[in-house]
């Protein structure tokens, strides 16, 4: 298959290399268009009130892989692959592996989902791929998995146009216990500004934070009541798939509002 492959942690993130390299052994056609640092956490932004540059990158990937590095964000990546950098559309859109979970809520932020998410918004079916640690470095078992799902899409491929949130423990490979279908749960955090002084005396913020609790989504989204949620498979080692959509119309709600007048006089 043709996969166009970005990220948010940046062209030199060890998640992207292993994930880009295995594919072109196992005979993709591999591009790599990404950041050129770490863009975390900037959600859906792009780039629009200064210019896009985009440097070939060599020797940092497997031979047969074309590489740029981009000074915007992964939205930015993936649009400037399909409208400026490809010769032709890729069969699929990958982004990742990602250091760190994408669980929950924490996908209305997360760029790796946004960057796949941007594929799946030009028509072309997309996978985020994420290891649910910020500190285990063994990228291997979520980048076999990713070969195992994309060769089993380039036979049966995916139903509809979606996203497929992938999310993988972190854990060895013998020690995953499945694959399980998910909806998307709710993540709390404790959000903390930790107030500082800088060397001029001058204030200011940085957002920590922890996980609260993890709960189930509100009954009323519609949504499938005997599928686990994403946050709670991974906990008993499972690789979670959550397949999603860009559209966020809340059906329900049409049905409750549309007895609302609304008066103009």
């Amino acid at each position: 298959m043709k996969l166009l492959i970005s990220n948010d942690d940046g062209i030199y993130a060890l998640g992207i290399r292993t994930l880009a390299n295995a594919l072109a052994e196992a005979g993709h056609d591999v591009t790599v268009v990404c950041p050129d640092r770490e863009r975390s956490a900037t959600g859906h932004g792009l780039t629009l009130h200064q210019p896009i540059r985009a440097e070939i990158v060599a020797s940092i990937f497997h031979p047969t892989i074309k590489a740029w590095a981009c000074d915007g964000t992964p939205s930015d990546c993936v649009k400037l692959a399909l409208w400026a950098l490809l010769d032709s559309p890729p069969d699929l859109v990958v982004s990742g592996i990602n250091q760190g979970a994408n669980l929950g809520t924490e996908i209305l932020y997360s760029g790796t989902v946004s960057a796949a998410m941007e594929g799946m918004i030009e028509g072309i079916p997309s996978i985020a791929m994420s290891l649910t640690s910020h500190t285990y470095k063994n990228f291997q078992p979520a980048a076999h998995f990713a070969k195992t799902l994309i060769a089993q899409l380039s036979v049966k491929p995916i139903p509809d146009l979606m996203l497929l949130n992938v999310n993988v423990p972190p854990v060895n490979w013998e020690e995953i216990a499945g694959v399980q279908l998910t909806r998307q749960g709710v993540r709390r955090y404790v959000d903390v500004f930790d107030k500082r002084i800088d060397p001029r005396g001058k204030t200011y913020y940085w957002l920590t934070g922890e996980v609260l609790e993890d709960v189930e989504p509100p009954a009323g989204l519609n949504l499938e009541q005997n599928f686990p949620i994403d946050v709670n498979v991974i906990r008993d080692n499972y690789i979670s798939i959550t397949p999603l959509q860009y559209n966020l119309t809340y059906g329900n709600a049409l049905d409750k509002l549309s007895n609302w007048e609304f008066n103009f006089s």
